[in-house]
């Protein structure tokens, strides 16, 4: 059982994918030598939406910064190891690269992956922008009469074991000294002048002196920010996976296939896997998992379906919800210090891009608590102070 010491330099609240990456990472950070303390509320991370993730990544953003943030994972996932010190206990991770297909099936959206590709070629992406008869002769399985274009790229670009990842940055961030606790923050004290956290207070009732306090809550961000006074657009909205057989499967890979419908699939082993959020897509309760089991039936299969005739006859062999941590204000990542509270840091509102994002964010809000700033990449653009402004930073390849 780990000891709890009265105070820590920097402490975690949440312990899933951002929470255990930025851990490790401060291990690695030259020059940081504070302790570090972890509080996870449940440990089984059963609910946690690392738990629920489809472990995919892609570098089909319209931002340079997103498309640098996948570039950098996709060379973490890819060089796994080496980033865990040659250590021979640590497995390879492959990178299936079967690639995101996104369907165009107005001009308008056929532009914007025009733009999108060229935006993304420019940083070095593989990304192909496809007429209609390109994608036929690539996946002669689709149904492509109402499609326009398509944007593919087959580098850097699918399916990794995200759990395998997760769990090393757990088990090195242990052996690098940084304490994980089974606990709950309760309460977050702050100085006289508000402008900084002095303590939390745990559910088992310790409290825990801090020099920085980072909010790596998933979904329930806002909670946690709320504890320190502090707003944040960030709520938990349910998205829906299904995993199938097909009786007659395909001949070849399926691309995470984004279709004009909203739903996506993809190939998964000898399965495929497809995905879908609600067409009513509220906020819901932290513990609020209900299935919406008329969702296959009524909007996914029927997609699936028309896109890909040869799924006519599948059979639904695994199926799950979880929650985004959706960012309201315009589904990016918010990172850095409040603007008054200077030793609050965010890493949350990440709405589905989460996982592929963890090792760039990871290292890059350990830099900020080292140094002060961001030095491998500027993470500058995500920064909290957009959300007091209201200034949106637009993505359009959002999910």
């Amino acid at each position: 059982m780990t000891h709890l010491h009265s105070s820590y330099d920097v402490v975690i609240v949440g312990g899933a994918i951002f929470g255990s990456s930025l851990a490790w990472w401060l291990t690695q950070t030259s020059g940081f030598d504070g302790t570090v303390l972890v509080i996870e509320r449940d440990p089984t991370y059963q609910f946690a939406s690392t738990s629920h993730t489809n472990s995919c990544i892609r570098q089909q953003f319209s931002s340079a910064i997103n498309i640098k943030v996948s570039q950098f994972g996709a060379k973490f996932i890819k060089n796994f190891r080496a980033f865990m010190g040659n250590d021979p206990e640590v497995p390879h991770l492959a990178l299936q690269s079967f690639g995101y297909m996104y369907l165009a099936d107005d001009p308008e959206f056929a532009q914007t992956l025009l733009r999108n590709q060229q935006i993304q070629a420019s940083l070095g992406a593989g990304t192909k922008h496809l007429t209609r008869d390109e994608i036929a002769a690539a996946y002669p399985f689709y149904q492509l009469d109402d499609i326009l274009a398509g944007n593919h790229n087959l580098i850097d670009e699918g399916y990794f074991d995200g759990g395998t990842m997760f769990d090393w940055f757990k088990r090195k961030a242990k052996r690098g000294g940084v304490a994980f606790i089974h606990d709950e923050v309760v309460a977050i004290t702050k100085s006289p002048d508000g402008k900084s956290v002095t303590s939390v207070t745990l559910k088992s009732g310790s409290i825990v002196a801090c020099g920085t306090v980072v909010n790596a809550s998933g979904p329930r961000a806002l909670a946690t920010a709320q504890m320190a006074g502090v707003s944040l657009p960030v709520e938990p909205r349910k998205r829906y996976t299904f995993v199938f057989d097909a009786a007659d499967p395909l001949d070849r890979d399926l691309p995470l296939t984004i279709d004009p419908s909203g739903i996506h699939v993809r190939s998964e082993g000898k399965y495929y896997m497809a995905g879908s959020p609600p067409d009513d897509d509220p906020a819901v309760a932290y513990d609020d998992f209900g299935f919406d089991h008329s969702l296959w039936e009524n909007k996914v299969w029927p997609a699936v379906a028309t896109r890909i005739p040869q799924f006519e006859r599948v059979k639904v062999i695994n199926e799950w919800v979880g929650h985004y941590a959706y960012n309201t204000l315009d589904q990016n990542a918010i990172l850095g210090a409040h603007n008054e509270v200077g030793n609050f840091i965010f890493m949350n509102g990440f709405s589905g891009h989460g996982l592929q994002q963890s090792p760039a964010i990871g290292r890059g809000i350990a830099e900020l608590i080292a140094y002060g700033e961001y030095r491998s990449l500027d993470l500058t653009p995500f920064d909290y102070a957009r959300i007091e402004s209201q200034s949106k930073m637009i993505e359009q390849a959002i999910i």
